[in-house]
């Protein structure tokens, strides 16, 4: 019975450290990704102050337009019409109904902390895009005509940067309520999708420069991660 109990205990032992080390490899692993998201956005924004991406941007722009007719996107019809529903996937009004059911589900659900947490990420991130777009005051694309309207300046792209936001934080919080590899792996990859989707809109309908949507991805992403890890943290305490 002793020798029993003693390697019940040497077991235990052993997995202790084992699973000390998962939220550990898991921190270094957020830290990491959320350094490079943030890395990238500030070399993407020194290049584009220098006026540097001009030639890169200019040439992806114009591989999605008709050489002959500047003003008509590559592709069927049917294609241009679906890209400005994609595009809708990033606007403001369809990512505030999705925010609001998704924080009204965990209210009602008895989770009133991430409710709240998830309308401050959003909220929050909304301001920090205005804010960029206000900093940099990036003009529009001059190269072609503009498939869907637009009101504001180019960089970073807010449709991108909220796309990530909204769809990267959900994800990350879905996945974290599901045990098997296989379905967290699926949830992140449909927020990855639809966040890209979104990106490759904006530039397929002519109203972003890529570093526009590229900067968006990263920075979006980067406050997503921070604000899952944050409500972690806070769930935690």
């Amino acid at each position: 019975m002793n020798q029993a109990k003693s390697g019940k205990s040497a077991i235990a032992g052993i997995q202790q450290p084992a699973n000390r080390q998962l939220p550990e490899r898991a921190t270094l692993i957020t830290i990491v990704l959320l350094t490079s998201s943030v890395l990238v956005f500030l070399a993407l924004a020194s290049l584009v102050i220098r006026n540097w991406t001009a030639d890169f941007d200019r040439a992806i722009l114009l591989i999605m337009r008709n050489p002959t007719d500047l003003a008509d996107p590559i592709g069927p019809t049917w294609f241009e019409e679906l890209m400005r529903d994609v595009t809708g996937l990033g606007g403001l009004g369809l990512l505030t109904f999705v925010t609001l059911t998704v924080a009204g589900f965990l209210a009602l659900s008895g989770s009133l902390r991430n409710a709240i947490a998830v309308i401050l990420a959003v909220g929050s991130g909304v301001i920090l895009s205005s804010l960029l777009k206000y900093g940099f005051d990036r003009p529009r694309p001059d190269l072609v005509a503009y498939g869907t309207r637009i009101y504001t300046s180019s960089f970073p792209s807010g449709h991108a940067f909220m796309a990530a936001t909204v769809y990267f934080t959900l994800g990350i919080m879905l996945a974290r309520k599901f045990e098997p590899l296989r379905l967290r792996v699926f949830i992140m990859a449909i927020s990855m999708l639809v966040t890209f989707a979104v990106g490759a809109s904006r530039l397929y309908l002519g109203v972003h420069w890529p570093t526009d949507v590229i900067a968006g991805w990263s920075i979006g992403a980067g406050w997503a991660l921070f604000c899952s890890t944050l409500m972690v943290r806070l769930k935690a305490d």
